[in-house]
C-alpha cells in the first residue's frame, strides 16, 4: 500500500486551544518573545520539544497501576533494569529523574576545571552540565555536518581525525571521556553510522580514554543505520541497538525521547567503582539507587517503553512523519536542512531570513512569527541557544542558525503536521517583514529558557 498509516488507535483525545491571531501577538508579547515562556493552554501545535510529550501506550498506563513504591528494591525497579541490561548490555543501570540529572551526576564525578569533554555535538544540557563541572566541551562535527543545505546518510558522525588532533595536542589525561550523541539532536536529528561509532572506539583504545553514548534518541538512530548502512538490513532494530552499544563502556540517556515516557532518564557503565561513585552522588541529591528521583510506577512504563519503542512497524511511522512534514516544506522551496532526522525538522534560519544578522537571531524571529501566524511554538537551536562572546567581547555565532520543530511522540495526527506546513509556508512568504533581536536579559547559563527580546 502507498498510504502510510499510524500503527495504533487513538483511545483518548485531549483539547487543544485555538486563539486568535489578535491574541496570540498578545501572547507573545506578554512571554517576552520567548516561546518557553508562553503558557500551553495559548499553544494549538507544541512542536517545542520532544521530551517527554510522548503519548503512552495502553499497556504503559496499564503497568502504572502495578507500580511498586517501595523504597528500596523495588519490583519495577528490576523491570527497569532487566530491559536496560538486554538492551545495552551494561552491568549497572542506574535510574535518573531525566538526562540532565544523569549528565550532571556523571559530570561531576569524572570532570574538574582544565579537563576536555569532546563530543560530535553537545546538546545545551550536556554542555550547560560540562561547563558547570569547570570542563570545557568541544564540538566535533563532520564538516558536511555543518551544511545545512547539503544531503548526507550520516551528517550526526563526529570527526574523527579532528578527535586525534584533539587527544594528541592536549593530551590523553584530560580527557576522561569522549561522547558521542545519537541521534545528533544539535545537528539536524541526523544519525551516526555504525562504522563512525566503531571507528571512534578503535581509537580511543589507542589512548584509553573511554566512550560513551548520550543515547536519548538510540532507536531512531538504529533504524536509520537498518536503512542507510551497507550489511545492516536484515539485521533487527534490537540487534543493531546491541551492536551500538557494544562499543561503548557507558552511556546517559534522556529516557523522555526514545523511552517513550513522560519523565525519566538513566547511567549505564560496566566500571564498577565508577557506578558506586555515582550511586553516592545519586543518593545526595536524587534518591534511593533502586528509584534514582523517580515515582516506581514511571519505572514501569519506561520498562514497557523501551520494548515498544524497537517495534520497526513504529519506527518508520515515526521517521515517516518527521519526513513528511519536511517533504511538504520542500515543495514550497522552505530551505530547511536535509535530510531530514529522527525526531524533528529543522528549519534553516540562515536561508530563511537572510536580511537578519546572526547577532540579530534571526531563528527566534522566526519561531516568534510561526507562534503568530499558527499558535505553533517551535524553537531557536542558532546563535540564541549556542552563539557567544569572547573574552574581548565579539559575538560568536552558532555553527548553524536553526529552527526546530521536534515532533513528539505518537501525539499528532496527518492533519496537524498539513496545519504547520501551512503555517510555516506562510511565515517563509512574508518572511521579508521578519525583524531582528535583542536581547533584553540572559542568564549566564543556558540562556535561551529564560532569555528575554524586544524587536531590533
Amino acid at each position: 500500500m502507498k498510504t502510510s498509516i499510524e500503527p495504533f488507535k487513538i483511545k483518548t483525545v485531549e483539547e487543544i486551544p485555538i486563539t486568535t491571531r489578535e491574541e496570540r501577538e498578545i501572547y507573545i508579547k506578554e512571554a517576552f518573545f520567548n516561546t518557553f515562556y508562553l503558557r500551553s493552554d495559548t499553544v494549538t501545535i507544541d512542536l517545542l520539544t520532544d521530551s517527554g510529550t510522548t503519548a503512552m501506550s495502553s499497556k504503559q498506563w496499564a503497568h502504572i497501576l502495578d507500580g511498586d513504591e517501595a523504597y528500596a528494591g523495588s519490583r519495577s525497579f528490576f523491570k527497569f533494569e532487566s530491559i536496560l541490561r538486554e538492551i545495552t548490555g551494561f552491568k549497572h543501570i542506574i535510574p535518573t529523574h531525566q538526562g540532565r540529572a544523569a549528565e550532571r551526576i556523571l559530570f561531576s564525578v569524572i570532570s574538574k576545571p582544565g579537563l576536555i569533554i569532546p563530543n560530535n555535538t553537545h546538546f545545551d544540557t550536556t554542555r550547560g552540565n560540562v561547563e558547570f563541572s569547570g570542563a570545557t566541551a568541544i564540538d566535533l562535527p563532520t564538516e558536511i555536518g555543518t551544511k545545512p543545505e547539503i544531503p548526507g546518510d550520516f551528517k550526526g558522525n563526529i570527526n574523527i581525525p579532528a578527535l586525534r588532533n584533539l587527544i594528541e595536542n592536549y593530551g590523553k589525561e584530560n580527557i576522561p571521556l569522549c561522547f558521542i550523541t545519537i541521534t545528533n539532536n544539535t545537528g539536524g536529528g541526523q544519525p551516526v553510522s555504525m562504522e563512525n561509532i566503531r571507528e571512534t572506539k578503535k581509537l580511543l583504545n589507542e589512548y584509553g580514554i573511554p566512550l560513551f553514548l548520550d543515547c536519548c534518541r538510540f532507536a531512531e538512530n538504529a533504524y536509520f543505520i537498518k536503512l542507510r548502512e551497507p550489511g545492516y538490513q536484515s539485521k533487527t532494530i534490537m540487534e543493531i541497538v546491541q551492536e551500538m552499544f557494544s562499543y561503548a563502556d557507558g552511556c546517559t540517556m534522556s529516557a523522555k525521547k526514545d523511552g517513550l515516557a513522560n519523565t525519566g532518564g538513566f547511567i549505564g557503565t560496566n566500571d564498577t567503582d565508577l557506578a558506586e561513585k555515582l550511586k553516592v552522588n545519586l543518593i545526595v541529591t536524587e534518591g534511593f539507587p533502586t528509584y534514582g528521583g523517580l515515582a516506581r510506577r514511571d519505572l514501569e512504563a519506561l520498562a514497557i517503553g523501551f520494548r515498544e519503542v524497537l517495534n520497526e512497524n513504529y519506527l518508520a511511522y515515526r521517521v515517516g512523519q518527521v519526513k513528511y512534514l519536511g517533504d511538504l516544506l520542500m515543495e514550497a522551496n522552505v530551505p530547511i536542512l536535509v535530510p531530514t532526522g529522527g525526531h524533528a525538522v529543522y528549519l534553516d534560519g540562515a536561508r530563511f531570513a537572510p536580511h537578519i544578522p546572526p547577532h540579530q537571531f534571526p531563528g527566534q524571529s522566526i519561531a516568534c512569527e510561526i507562534y503568530r501566524v499558527g499558535g505553533i511554538r517551535v524553537v531557536e537551536i542558532g546563535s540564541v541557544m549556542f552563539g557567544r562572546k569572547d573574552e574581548s567581547g565579539n559575538f560568536i555565532p552558532a555553527s548553524m542558525e536553526l529552527i526546530r520543530l521536534a515532533i513528539p511522540r505518537r501525539v499528532y495526527t496527518k492533519s496537524h503536521i498539513d496545519y504547520v506546513a501551512e503555517a510555516i509556508i506562510e511565515v517563509y512568504q512574508n518572511r521579508d517583514s521578519l525583524r531582528g533581536m535583542r536581547l533584553t536579559y540572559e542568564a549566564p547559563l543556558l540562556r535561551h529558557f529564560t532569555a528575554k527580546f524586544e524587536y531590533v
